[in-house]
């Protein structure tokens, strides 16, 4: 994939550390490093899957519900995840990364999925 799948920008490819949401942030792969974070894949919503640090998968339902593209005002929260598994042995990554979203290409494709999950919802 070429191209972000929210905005049509085009991708870079970044070194990331292994959480899907912050990931992306350099200071995380110091984060990561240093051991600050661990991190967990979890089944976070309809069977989407995320790999997310121990801060971003607690923070998680400060999204505002329209970002998913939820109507109802439903939040995706920590206490909706289904854990999967620990990571044992996190490292550094390579992904794609939207510098105009500033979100990694495996979070921006849960991100679309998630929406046309919901546009699907309200046909």
């Amino acid at each position: 994939m070429e191209q972000c799948p929210i905005c049509y920008h085009e991708l870079e490819v970044r070194e990331c550390a292994p959480c899907d949401d912050c990931g992306w942030d350099p200071k995380e792969i110091n984060h990561l490093k240093q051991g600050i974070h661990t991190y967990s894949i979890y089944e976070v919503y309809q069977g989407l899957r995320l790999i997310l640090c121990n801060f971003c998968d607690v923070d998680f339902g400060s999204y505002r519900p329209e970002y998913f593209g939820f109507t109802d005002g439903k939040r995706i929260g920590f206490q909706h995840f289904e854990l999967v598994k620990e990571l044992e042995n996190p490292l550094v990554v390579k992904d794609k990364f939207c510098p105009h979203c500033s979100r990694r290409l495996t979070f921006l494709t849960f991100l679309n999925e998630v929406r046309s999950l919901n546009s699907k919802r309200k046909a």
